[in-house]
């Protein structure tokens, strides 16, 4: 049985985006599996590119300040963005949140995935920008779910 809490409707994915960009989702609610609802809403929209802002803005609202060495994340946020723009686009017929349950499922959706490709200390260093791979290079979009094992 999974652990994750498994999203039932749409309505409940686009709630948690709505909220982030809105920055009225309680803080409570701002877990790994919100990060990739609000992702994936995103890509759907077309805007992952506004990720960041929001992101930012949200720790903001929140009291959670963004500094080198708390809040936004811009690597673990654009790899994770990498993940969820891939895994969609191989799933553009079902709906999201059968997609985010499945992404959450994935080797990608794990909280560690992304420490497959940067070290704990890369990765976690006083710098928040972007930091290339330093372990295993992160695979393009079209790598990261290979179409065989769809």
């Amino acid at each position: 049985m999974s652990t994750f809490v498994r999203f039932t409707s749409n309505a409940e994915v686009t709630t948690i985006g709505r909220g982030l960009a809105s920055r009225t989702l309680p803080k409570s609610r701002w877990t790994h599996a919100a990060h990739f609802a609000a992702a994936l809403w995103l890509v759907d929209l077309k805007a992952s590119h506004l990720m960041p802002e929001l992101i930012r803005a949200y720790n903001e609202a929140t009291g959670v300040a963004n500094t080198h060495t708390s809040g936004y994340h811009e690597t673990i946020t654009q790899a994770s963005l990498r993940a969820a723009r891939a895994f969609r686009a191989e799933r553009l017929h079902r709906p999201l949140f059968e997609v985010c349950n499945e992404l959450l499922q994935s080797r990608p959706g794990r909280s560690d995935w992304v420490q497959t490709h940067w070290s704990r200390e890369r990765l976690f260093s006083a710098e928040k920008a972007w930091a290339e791979s330093d372990l295993e290079p992160l695979p393009s979009e079209d790598d990261i779910f290979p179409k065989e094992r769809l």
